[in-house]
């Protein structure tokens, strides 16, 4: 029987191997506005581990476009918290649990950083409400005249605080992070936006824009380590190119569903339909292969 983890997130289940790494499962529960939900939706954690895997690769060993003599980690000096996603290389006993198969991965630990580090490329989402009200996000001045799902002149960093579980992330200026956390801010920018620009240039490829996302870092051996998910559609959203209207591959369908039935976004949550459920699991699914195209 697996042992219990030690921590259990919205999606994701932390196992403890030693002092040095741990275990990330990606389970197929699905959140929505900071709410676990009832309902699984089957597989898509196989899904979210399959895309993560492969960003993380790529990041690590590829080439990269932004700087073509390099790997992103090696141009920007930062490291990924992965190690392997193979059962068969993971320690004991978790190297004999069928259920971690293609839904596990073993990484380093890091002390984390209590900001998500959010990269925006288009208007949507919070950003769009903000910048209705004020047209600026996070205290970025934008143009006047955006409408939704405009792109913006250049990608903006818009970090938020990392709440624990259950409570609402907060959108904070990159000001305010700073006086927070140091200096070190500066550099979780520029590493997010270039990750951001890169992934963006591989993506319109696959006919997809990516409209925003969040990435995670943590400290080890005052390193900066990249970890969690890397851009799924459980922490971005993807829009297909050349439509008139963004059509959202990633958890965007659940949120307007839950938006269109009025939710006040508190727990308990409503029941989701299993067409909903069928629908989101397929545009997972899209996504994770024209992601495997462009990157394997």
């Amino acid at each position: 029987m697996m042992p219990k983890p030690f921590y259990q997130g919205k999606v994701r289940d932390l196992y403890e191997v030693d002092n040095e790494k741990m275990l990330i499962v990606s389970t197929d529960r699905i959140s929505a506005f900071d709410v676990i939900f009832r309902e699984i939706i089957p597989n898509k954690g196989v899904l979210l581990n399959a895309i993560t895997v492969l960003w993380f690769k790529y990041i690590k060993n590829k080439k990269s476009r932004l700087f073509p003599n390099q790997t992103l980690t090696e141009a920007l000096d930062f490291k990924t918290h992965f190690i392997t996603d193979d059962i068969k290389e993971f320690p004991e006993p978790y190297c004999h649990y069928k259920e971690l198969m293609n839904r596990s991965m073993l990484v380093h630990k890091t002390q984390r950083i209590d900001f998500e580090c959010v990269v925006r490329g288009y208007l949507a989402g919070s950003a769009w409400k903000e910048y209705q009200k004020t047209k600026s996000i996070c205290g970025i001045a934008l143009p006047d005249g955006l409408s939704f799902g405009s792109k913006l002149p250049e990608p903006i960093f818009t970090p938020a605080t990392k709440e624990s579980l259950g409570k609402h992330d907060i959108n904070v200026s990159f000001e305010y992070m700073k006086q927070k956390i140091g200096p070190i801010a500066d550099r979780l920018k520029e590493i997010s936006i270039a990750i951001f620009q890169e992934a963006s240039l591989l993506l319109e490829e696959a006919g997809f824009l990516l409209c925003d996302t969040k990435f995670e870092f943590g400290i080890k051996d005052n390193k900066i380590y990249l970890i969690d998910e890397v851009l799924t559609p459980d922490s971005s959203r993807f829009w297909k190119k050349d439509t008139s209207v963004p059509e959202s591959y990633d958890k965007q369908i659940i949120r307007d569903y839950l938006e269109s039935i009025q939710w006040n976004k508190q727990p308990p949550p409503p029941p989701l339909p299993q067409n909903l459920i069928q629908d989101t699991y397929k545009r997972y699914e899209e996504i994770y292969l024209s992601i495997k195209k462009i990157l394997v």
